[in-house]
């Protein structure tokens, strides 16, 4: 068996009582970096033999992955937060399973994109996960000006670095457009500042922005009454 494991975004209390108890009854772990995996097991009595598994090594590590399941041995994979596979490696250990009938299981865990959708405020009935937004300014216009036009909420993964500069193209054509910044989810310093594109723009341009960010924006035909960004202080 193949166990794809959820761990922890933030707070490392969030791990459920299933996934520890596949962590420690597996006879190895495959994790994105081993330097991260390695103090959350050693903080919950897991000592397991530890084999990297990240975006560069993936293709390469997953056929003697596929025939060391097939000869029996139990597998659980985890990535250094949240859900394998989902923007981490792992998609193509998954995929490899499916085609050569490898029995896996997928457990239920922590999720910085639902954590933020529900946090946000905004619609949860319909969503839009694109993943990272690119570096390239001219295709992140594209698909933020496609986001802004959606009927659904629209969700991407942001770099502390870039956020400003996001915010700016997008305030430079959609200013009023209601958004959300959600930092830190589930560490000590979480914060979600909520307001228009132009608002959360001013508000950057004065307070550098820190730590793991979710970039959200509301449907084209949201309305509320959001609270102006400068009502939700950084640390």
């Amino acid at each position: 068996m193949v166990y794809f494991v959820p761990t922890p975004i933030g707070n490392r209390e969030d791990i459920t009582r299933r996934a520890l108890e596949v962590l420690g009854s597996v006879d190895f772990i495959t994790c994105e970096d081993t330097r991260h995996s390695g103090p959350l097991l050693s903080h919950y009595g897991i000592s397991k033999p530890l084999l990297a598994l990240h975006d560069h090594n993936e293709a390469k590590k997953v056929p003697d992955l596929i025939k060391r399941a097939q000869q029996g041995e139990n597998i659980a994979v985890v990535t250094d937060a949240g859900m394998p596979a989902v923007s981490d490696p792992g998609y193509r250990f998954l995929r490899a399973c499916i085609e050569e009938e490898v029995e896996y299981t997928v457990l239920p865990g922590p999720s910085a994109i639902l954590t933020a959708l529900v946090g946000s405020g905004f619609p949860v009935h319909a969503f839009f996960y694109g993943g990272f937004l690119s570096v390239k300014k001219g295709k992140r216009g594209k698909a933020l000006f496609k986001a802004a036009q959606s009927e659904d909420t629209s969700i991407f993964f942001e770099s502390p670095h870039r956020i400003l500069s996001t915010l700016e193209i997008l305030s430079n054509e959609y200013p009023d457009h209601p958004v959300c910044v959600a930092r830190e989810l589930t560490k000590k310093f979480e914060t979600y500042h909520r307001g228009t594109a132009k608002e959360l723009f001013d508000y950057f341009t004065t307070r550098k922005a820190k730590g793991e960010i979710v970039f959200l924006l509301a449907p084209a035909d949201f309305k509320s009454a959001t609270k102006s960004s400068s009502e939700y202080p950084s640390e």
